[in-house]
């Protein structure tokens, strides 16, 4: 009787090149905000790829320009999330209640999250791509937080002499300085909540004349 032919070993099947960048991006992402930009090392993003590091650096040419690709990947994610989010509540004085409460503004610049990376970034002041990158970043999430507020203005939860574009400043600067308050007030966690509330206050509450 004859014995059965083996079976074929199955084809593994090529990436694009597009979406080869996405899954070198997308494990960058990780280990960039695991582990910050110094620490992070190709060998591990190119291990979650499931190729070689010299593959990573073919894509994008050096440490700086995957960092870069990544905060602007970053800023994208970051937009759609604050958009999703606000869409899913009632109105944006709601959502911006949920954006400043503490239990959220804690979690802001935690290992792992989106946050460790713009913060990241301000830093590698030697790096001019990845100032530029994260430059263009943060001017992405501003102009999204700015048109949230301005519609929170015409859905009546925000205070109406607010101006959106400097209360989205307001907010990122909020945010951006978390790091210096966490390593110098003596209790961080009860200043980021007056914070986050006196922000609220300031953006939801009635103008200075009772108006």
């Amino acid at each position: 009787m004859a014995e059965p032919a083996p079976a074929a070993k199955p084809r593994r099947t090529r990436l694009s090149a597009a979406d080869r960048q996405a899954s070198i991006l997308a494990a960058a992402t990780e280990v960039f905000a695991e582990s910050g930009y110094q620490r992070g090392k190709m060998s591990d993003v190119a291990r979650r790829v499931g190729v070689s590091e010299p593959v990573v650096f073919q894509n994008f040419g050096s440490k700086s320009a995957v960092f870069a690709a990544v905060l602007d990947h970053a800023a994208g994610q970051m937009t759609e999330e604050l958009t999703r989010w606000a869409q899913a509540c009632p109105t944006i004085g709601a959502w911006l209640a949920d954006l400043l409460a503490p239990e959220h503004l804690t979690r802001v610049h935690a290992r792992g999250t989106l946050g460790v990376l713009f913060a990241d970034a301000m830093t590698l002041t030697a790096e001019p791509a990845v100032l530029e990158a994260a430059r263009r970043a943060n001017r992405s999430v501003a102009r999204t937080l700015a048109g949230l507020l301005d519609q929170g203005l015409r859905d009546g939860s925000i205070r109406a002499d607010v101006e959106p574009e400097a209360g989205a400043w307001w907010l990122m600067s909020l945010l951006a300085s978390q790091g210096f308050r966490f390593s110098v007030a003596p209790d961080p966690a009860v200043q980021e909540a007056a914070l986050g509330a006196l922000t609220l206050r300031l953006l939801t509450g009635p103008p200075p004349d009772g108006g």
